[in-house]
């Protein structure tokens, strides 16, 4: 019993120690601002930017006291895991900053929680005589690597749901640019007033290209931003459309009534496969569940009489 607390306070103060030395390496260390530094927020002559090109911020949410020591554990996960480009791209679809850095950091701190966890279940291990310092360690590493891939994972699913939100809006939102440009309006007017007349995730990307065409893009390049963001197949073959009428002076009209109507069959389509697929799983249980059970009823009467005559 005495060698196993032993080896429990041991265990805790190595996890202090790396504790406390990765604190004194990641936090900045406090020195006074210089006169420079003092001064500048008085003398600045920045313009103050305008509320129409105002846009969410860039980073995403990281707790300001681990900042510096997130950001460094968040850096070691990407030289590990790396896949930037991807995870960049993932961040888009997912309506989220593409902050590489800040995503590395909350993976870091879901990596820390998921091996505080561990380390609960460690000593309790500890405290019960059962454990050992090798199996302490791969827990706590397997639970940091648990928590990494976790926030990973949420990533993804955030960008799925994020673009079937996107498909159910895109039929509806693609009628009313029909019907604004049919009513006179240019492209840039129509797209303005369907995203003040309606909400969601797809009207808040047509506010971002709006933004986009404000300070300085073309139209074009401002929806193919919108595409590339997205991500859905639907919206992209709509944006191509919409950007050679622009480019090659088409009747707008037509292209935007001719590209609604295939949003409405491709939506159509999607939920003809989405019920395909509904029906293949409906009948797993009545093959594995439903099926066995009647003929259970169906031949156990015979073998009853069988057993009977023998």
């Amino acid at each position: 019993m005495i060698a196993t607390y032993a080896w429990f306070g041991a265990l805790l103060g190595l996890v202090a120690g790396v504790g406390m030395l990765l604190m004194y390496v990641g936090l900045p260390m406090h020195r006074k601002p210089d006169l420079t530094s003092r001064i500048e927020p008085y003398v600045s002559d920045a313009p103050m930017p305008s509320r129409l090109l105002s846009t969410p911020t860039d980073r995403l949410d990281v707790n300001q006291v681990l900042a510096p020591l997130l950001r460094r554990l968040g850096g070691f996960v990407d030289h590990v895991l790396g896949g930037a480009t991807s995870v960049r791209v993932r961040l888009e679809r997912a309506g989220q900053p593409p902050d590489l850095e800040g995503f590395r950091a909350q993976q870091a701190l879901w990596g820390i929680v998921a091996m505080v966890v561990g380390g609960c279940y460690v000593s309790l291990t500890f405290v019960g005589g059962g454990g050992s310092p090798v199996r302490a360690i791969v827990i706590l590493l397997i639970a940091f690597a648990a928590g990494v891939v976790a926030r990973d994972q949420m990533l993804t699913r955030a960008a799925e749901r994020r673009e079937q939100q996107i498909l159910a809006e895109f039929p509806a939102v693609a009628e009313m640019l029909a019907l604004a440009v049919t009513a006179g309006e240019g492209a840039a007017a129509a797209l303005e007033r369907v995203a003040n007349l309606s909400s969601g995730e797809l009207s808040g990307e047509l506010a971002r290209c709006l933004v986009d065409a404000r300070s300085g893009s073309s139209l074009p390049q401002a929806l193919q931003g919108l595409a590339d963001r997205s991500g859905v197949p639907s919206l992209a073959r709509f944006v191509d459309g919409v950007v050679i009428a622009v480019e090659r002076g088409t009747p707008l009209a037509d292209v935007m009534r001719a590209q609604a109507q295939d949003a409405r069959d491709s939506s159509k389509q999607q939920l003809i496969e989405l019920g395909g697929r509904r029906e293949l799983m409906m009948m797993v249980p009545v093959v594995f569940l439903v099926l066995p059970v009647t003929i259970l009823f169906a031949i156990f009467p015979g073998l009853g009489l069988l057993n009977m005559s023998i």
